[in-house]
């Protein structure tokens, strides 16, 4: 396992390199930060000066090759706009954004494990019906749509919950407020994560449902209960952790658009100011963060196939 893991990680790196290369040409296309400061009351002196001033006169390559020997030394750069150190914005705004993503998926998922075992028990029926129904609803409808309707419910109409911020302003916060806030934002990205799952888990169920060795344990005379959730959860845990592995970086840009419409302050508001703003270095340091996010939950995927099914070997 170990080798495999160390393995994994010095492929990797060249991945990571590859993507930082890709998103630093496509950030450099879309177009220069001064040409926001553009206007009658700056000359082109200033705007020149600025540019040397940043780096920007030089070439795209020659930035990208400044910009990542800057981050082989441990520094991420400084935000054009706030001259804040991008690590030390980055991480500010990591925790909340870990927590929102943390509880979305724990809700999500307690929510479409029961519910996609008990579609695949009980196959064809009225209950199955409406899993799968409302499986098909979490997963197409959009995040935003959802997230504006909860605030005209919740906020407007009933105002029983914040629509905005992660505590409310001119408090100490504490664990109950910041629940308070959580709980739009967090029904938001769990039902979505819900409405992918439920089918399949509903799937994998089902085909180790019609295995011969749950016959044969049937037929024995163990209970239905260790036969589904012992038996039969164990052997359909592959497919399912597939696709919780690739939940983690889904969930991680989807909170993007949630924080913009809740004002959660965590990483999705302060990415969506940077572009903006063409924050460069904000832009590149939440890109390589959502890289490594991505190869790290594949590696973490792989790793809990083998936990799974022992049978599994990792070379």
């Amino acid at each position: 396992m170990g080798k495999y893991i160390i393995k994994r990680i010095l492929i990797a790196i060249p991945v990571l390199i590859g993507i930082t290369i890709i998103d630093y040409a496509i950030m450099c296309l879309v177009g220069s930060p001064l040409e926001l400061l553009r206007g009658p009351r700056v000359s082109e002196a200033a705007l020149e000066a600025k540019a040397i001033a940043l780096g920007l006169d030089k070439p795209f390559y020659v930035q990208y090759f400044i910009w990542l020997f800057q981050l082989l030394q441990g520094n991420m750069g400084y935000s054009i706009k706030s001259y804040q150190s991008v690590s030390s914005m980055i991480g500010s705004h990591l925790g909340p954004t870990l927590l929102l993503m943390g509880v979305s998926l724990i809700v999500g998922l307690l929510v479409a494990v029961p519910a996609g075992i008990y579609s695949a028990v009980h196959q064809y029926s009225a209950g199955d019906y409406t899993a799968v129904t409302l499986s098909f609803l979490g997963s197409s409808i959009p995040s935003f749509f959802l997230a504006l309707l909860l605030i005209f419910i919740f906020t407007i109409k009933l105002n029983w919950l914040p629509s905005s911020g992660m505590t409310t302003l001119g408090t100490k916060g504490g664990v109950a407020d910041v629940a308070r806030h959580m709980v739009m934002p967090v029904i938001v990205l769990a039902v979505s994560i819900a409405g992918r799952n439920i089918r399949y888990i509903r799937s994998a169920m089902l085909e180790i449902l019609q295995q011969d060795y749950l016959r044969t344990a049937r037929a024995k005379g163990i209970g239905r209960f260790l036969v589904i959730n012992k038996h039969a959860l164990r052997n359909a845990l592959v497919p399912i952790v597939t696709v919780i592995g690739m939940e983690i970086p889904v969930l991680f840009g989807g909170a993007v658009i949630v924080e913009q419409v809740f004002s959660w302050p965590g990483l999705g508001l302060m990415t969506m100011s940077a572009i903006t703003s063409r924050d460069y270095p904000v832009i590149m340091g939440v890109c390589l963060l959502s890289a490594i996010v991505v190869l790290a939950a594949n590696i973490i995927t792989d790793i809990l196939y083998a936990l799974a099914d022992p049978a599994i070997q990792l070379d």
